[in-house]
């Protein structure tokens, strides 16, 4: 008797607990302001597919994470256990989560998966360094078949691992029956000197072997020398794509900062399909702009600022041309981050985090959704506070998805 009272002791500590846990949590998130957006032009059904990460911050002091979607703000504090254990997630993996929960268990980075009609398909480099200083790594492979629901997944070793100090899956795609797995690899050079690669592995699933180790770049360099590559930001990161764009940046690390060596930097152009490695000419795209563009496997949506007003260029990958040049309806502003999605024939502008002097200006957040093509302007809006509150806060935008 006195171990089931132990136990139902217990389960009552746990019980009130948890209860003591929701009442504190519903208190705290109730006294933090409610964002949404004043519409100023067009419908506010135009907001149904925005979702807005942000955190709101005072000082050193305070920071919670919130999302507004479908113009409502929902902070992490308010959201359920099990919902806080999984962390934030994009919408995509949400989405595929719930409609595939067997296979995306475990699974988290939306740059290493693939989805078509017919299949889903998972790539990521599993390392670890051993005792000897030497690192370990193998791929971890999934495939998923929709129409049957039949799952492949197995592990295989990298190609030449003993030479890779770090490898990040950067594109998956499938091609012929053949999974294409583009990483952006640190290679061991045993001295003074550093190597930065871009490798592209094909993958055998039927048959559970790599095909290929394909070196599609190879930069070496000695500090204060510096390379990186970087990637456009992805607007369909799973969905199929016949070519990926490639920064190559190389620079020098001075006492007063990086100095980037702009006639050594290049664009860089692979498609999957032609197995074709191309510099773009740099009259067609400037390097900043691709860097700070937006792609989906057929475009490049670059935002430039011109006559006090942003523009949204759009460049045809495969012909390499200027398709489009459209004219937002919003002042442009050198000082505000800016966020951008495009989809379903529009776009999303978001503009937010004004800085002045590094310091940050607690300004309303704007948005504006137009047509990509003509430029109307279909939402013009900017956040409001519903509830004020004593204290000051800084909302901060991290991120703008669209669903």
């Amino acid at each position: 008797m006195k171990r089931y009272l132990c136990s139902i002791i217990i389960g009552m500590a746990v019980i009130l607990s948890i209860g003591t846990y929701y009442v504190k949590v519903a208190s705290s998130a109730s006294s933090l302001p409610k964002y949404t957006f004043k519409t100023l032009e067009g419908s506010d059904k135009e907001l149904d597919p925005v979702i807005i990460n942000a955190s709101l911050q005072n000082g050193s002091n305070f920071y919670e994470p919130l999302t507004i979607e479908s113009n409502t703000t929902t902070y992490e504090s308010e959201k359920s256990y099990l919902e806080n254990l999984t962390g934030r997630q994009g919408h995509e993996i949400e989405r595929l989560v719930k409609e595939h929960r067997s296979f995306m268990r475990g699974k988290g980075s939306i740059s290493s998966i693939y989805e078509d009609d017919d299949f889903l398909a998972y790539a990521r480099v599993n390392s670890e360094y051993t005792k000897s200083g030497n690192m370990e790594a193998k791929f971890d492979i999934g495939l998923l078949e929709k129409k049957d629901e039949e799952e492949t997944s197995f592990q295989i070793e990298l190609p030449n691992q003993g030479r890779i100090m770090n490898a990040d899956v950067r594109d998956v795609q499938l091609v012929h029956s053949k999974l294409q797995v583009l990483t952006m690899n640190d290679v061991n050079s045993n001295n003074e000197k550093q190597t930065k690669e871009v490798h592209l592995y094909t993958i055998d699933v039927a048959n559970k072997k790599v095909l290929s180790d394909k070196t599609l770049v190879s930069e070496t360099f000695t500090d204060p020398e510096q390379v990186d590559f970087q990637m456009p930001i992805d607007l369909a990161p799973s969905q199929p794509n016949n070519m990926v764009f490639i920064s190559l940046i190389k620079g020098v690390n001075h006492e007063d900062g990086f100095e980037e060596k702009l006639k050594e930097s290049k664009l860089l152009s692979y498609n999957y399909e032609t197995e074709k490695l191309e510099t773009v000419k740099k009259e067609l795209l400037s390097l900043d702009m691709a860097r700070s563009g937006y792609a989906d496997g057929k475009n490049l949506y670059a935002v430039e600022m011109k006559s006090g007003k942003y523009r949204i260029k759009t460049f045809d990958l495969s012909s390499q041309t200027l398709t489009n040049d459209t004219e937002l309806d919003i002042a442009a502003n050198k000082k505000e981050q800016e966020f951008a999605a495009i989809k379903n024939g529009r776009v999303y502008f978001l503009l937010g985090n004004e800085v002045d002097q590094d310091v940050l200006t607690n300004k309303p957040a704007k948005l504006l959704i137009a047509d990509i093509k003509t430029g109307k302007t279909l939402y013009k809006g900017e956040t409001i506070i519903n509830k004020k509150t004593s204290k000051s806060f800084e909302l901060i935008i991290d991120d703008l998805e669209i669903k």
